[in-house]
């Protein structure tokens, strides 16, 4: 029997699959940490502007609040009733307001000059020429 097959005993059989992809997710964390350590901050804040340092910073504060929430979890903790939970919030509700920022720069800008071309080209607007052979009656008035 080997090692493999013992520690299989040790579990219901129902949960090995979500054992292995939580063990895979545990490996590409540690994968992107390691890329993470191996770049000083100072010299990656220097290659970002102050909205994509904002990210980072907000995607760093927030993966490690999600570690501890699952290290509560597995010390049996709810972390529901934890500060934790508020923390997490806190940190979503700044990661929406940068993402309305990084909208707004990607929304469209407004050209007046040709929008008001636009619609003044799109508008009928009578000129003197038409309004002398127009054949329609104008009303109130009597055809003679």
């Amino acid at each position: 029997v080997s090692e493999d097959d013992n520690n299989m005993e040790e579990y219901p059989t129902e949960i090995h699959e979500y054992l292995t992809a939580f063990e895979k997710s545990l490996g590409s964390v540690d994968e992107m940490l390691k890329t993470m350590i191996s770049v000083s901050r100072s010299e990656l804040q220097q290659k970002l502007d102050p909205l994509e340092q904002a990210k980072l910073d907000l995607v760093s504060v927030y993966t490690l609040n999600s570690m501890f929430w699952v290290y509560l979890a597995t010390q049996g903790i709810n972390p529901k009733e934890h500060p934790v939970k508020q923390e997490l919030e806190r940190i979503r509700t700044y990661m929406n307001k940068v993402k309305e920022i990084t909208d707004k720069k990607k929304a469209s800008k407004l050209d007046k000059g040709a929008a008001s071309r636009f619609v003044k080209n799109a508008l009928w607007e009578p000129n003197a020429e038409n309004a002398h052979t127009s054949k329609t009656p104008a009303k109130g008035k009597k055809r003679q």
